[in-house]
């Protein structure tokens, strides 16, 4: 599913207007990210689930291609956990 599949859902659902809803949804991406961003940054949705940033530790891999090995850097990267109410509904 994409965001305009995701839009068509909310109008159905409400009274707002597919451009207010893809705007709803680019501005929670937006403030989920910038929230992510500062340090320790986390946002939890009760009941949806919880956006976090974790630290990949750095690491030797090999190139697919030649077979080299590689340095890949520590890196962060955004997570998410599903909350329980989310877990219910897909089971």
């Amino acid at each position: 599913m994409n965001k305009n599949e995701i839009a068509q859902l909310m109008i159905k659902d409400s009274t707002i207007i597919k451009s207010n809803a893809l705007k709803v949804i680019d501005t929670l991406v937006t403030v989920i990210g910038d929230v992510l961003k500062k340090k320790n940054g986390k946002v939890t949705l009760v009941g949806f689930g919880t956006f976090k940033v974790i630290e990949k530790k750095a690491k030797i891999g090999r190139n697919p291609k030649t077979g080299a090995k590689i340095s890949i850097p520590k890196k962060k990267v955004p997570k998410f956990v599903a909350g329980k109410e989310l877990k219910a509904l897909i089971k």
